[in-house]
């Protein structure tokens, strides 16, 4: 058996056909999820890029004891272990897996990177400007040289990890894609202030809804190379000995919860309006508070596993559980230091249940703290690290400060428009509870639990 496992970075779950969305195109993703278990309540771990990453290399709870940061030299990462019995590679695009020490190709035998995504700036213009065809783009290279991997290997027993940043922003995909979803597209693009766009000197509402459109774009652009990926392994015969997953890290705001344009959120050090994050400026930007809604931590998750009936399962798990269930399925032994659970007794038998709750977060940090949060930049905390507690019916937002910690009635309120905090304190209580029970059981250090073992409604 072999695994090719497919992340697509930023990619909302709510964007997706076989999610529920009937207005943007998505069927190759759609058509393996007919064939796929298709889990209806996956939720991200640690958040965002990388912290993430940790998490699917390790199977284990990052955000408690790593943030931002190199991966450990003691750390067993899923490609180590599978080194000696399989050819582990991988083909990224996500730029952040060598820059600075981060030494996340620890473990590939191969490793490809396809280069650009970030040059001397955040939005560098000088690769894009070569750009001529489709094919030339980020995603479609990633999936073109994935192929043209197995080609040369797909005889061998294999471990493929295809990482495409695609469709994270800057959104370019060819014009014809965001003309899909913006009928007279000119062009323009708008990069996200990672802010409430109301605070941006000379944003409209009009701009973030061209910037989803442009989004939107891009999500179609990766679900067509994912499609040609797909063709290429049934061309080689490769379907009825490969399972192949396909996930995110997390996903993206656009204007929902009163104006949020971002992932995380910051403000500037001074009175000053707010400019886009990846302008001049960074030295005077501190994190505020990053609320974890669903829109950025519910996320897909389809798992295609040859002998495995398609089926969809309700109950909830969470990125760590992906590391061990890529051991089971390659029939290897799960190290007793994951933490993770492997998710194919569930997929052989949708009967049996979840997870009790599944916990989401931001590397745990403290106002004050020095931290990298979404591109390896150190810029300083404002508030501390948000998290959010999420059970089969309800959801917490997480905050030390007195009545900031936000409840929501998933089933009647999936939307999460209104905090019921105060109408349902005991469940709130019985969410941060479940927190509490994390932290000890995950050994967080004891000045940062400490500081979260109080609710104060």
């Amino acid at each position: 058996m072999n695994v090719i496992w497919i992340t697509a970075d930023t990619f909302r779950k709510d964007h997706l056909g076989c999610y529920g969305n009937s207005t943007i195109q998505t069927p190759s993703l759609d058509a393996l999820a007919s064939k796929s278990v298709r889990f209806e309540r996956h939720y991200a771990a640690a958040f965002p890029t990388m912290p993430a990453r940790a998490d699917f290399y390790t199977g284990r709870w990052s955000g408690c004891t790593m943030g931002w940061e190199p991966m450990p030299q003691d750390q067993q990462t899923l490609p180590q272990l599978l080194r000696r019995d399989f050819h582990t590679a991988a083909v990224v695009d996500t730029p952040f897996y060598m820059r600075g020490g981060m030494n996340y190709d620890v473990g590939f035998r191969s490793f490809i990177e396809v280069s650009g995504q970030i040059g001397g700036s955040m939005y560098d213009g000088d690769v894009r400007d070569k750009w001529r065809v489709e094919s030339d783009r980020f995603a479609p290279q990633t999936f073109t040289k994935s192929a043209e991997w197995l080609e040369r290997h797909h005889k061998e027993d294999f471990f493929l990890y295809i990482d495409a940043w695609d469709p994270h922003e800057p959104w370019d995909a060819p014009d014809h894609y965001t003309e899909l979803y913006w009928p007279g597209y000119d062009g323009e693009r708008i990069d996200p202030p990672y802010a409430y766009w109301q605070d941006v000197e000379g944003m409209t509402e009009e701009h973030v809804k061209k910037a989803h459109a442009c989004y939107c774009g891009e999500i179609t652009m990766v679900d067509t190379w994912i499609g040609y990926l797909v063709r290429q392994l049934e061309n080689m015969d490769l379907m009825d000995k490969t399972a192949i997953i396909f996930t995110t890290d997390h996903g993206f705001y656009f204007g929902e919860h009163g104006g949020l344009f971002g992932k995380s959120f910051g403000h500037p050090k001074t009175t000053a309006a707010v400019t886009p994050r990846y302008q001049d400026g960074d030295e005077d930007w501190l994190w505020a508070r990053s609320p974890l809604f669903e829109e950025t931590i519910a996320c897909p998750l389809m798992i295609y596993a040859p002998g495995v009936e398609p089926a969809v399962y309700s109950g909830l798990t969470s990125a760590v559980d992906i590391m061990p269930t890529v051991l089971d399925i390659l029939d290897q032994d799960i190290p007793d230091v994951v933490e993770g659970e492997s998710l194919l007794p569930r997929m052989q038998d949708v009967s049996i249940a979840g997870r009790q709750y599944v916990i989401s977060t931001q590397p745990f940090s403290k106002p004050g703290q020095i931290t990298r949060q979404v591109d390896g930049r150190e810029r300083k905390m404002s508030v501390e690290s948000s998290t959010t507690i999420t059970t089969d019916e309800w959801a917490l937002l997480y905050s030390t400060e007195p009545g900031e910690s936000w409840l929501y009635h998933l089933p009647t309120d999936p939307g999460q428009e209104k905090n019921v905090a105060s109408e349902h304190p005991d469940v709130a209580k019985e969410l941060h509870q479940h927190l509490v029970t994390f932290m000890h059981q995950y050994n967080l250090a004891p000045d940062l639990r400490d500081a979260r073992l109080e609710l104060l409604l």
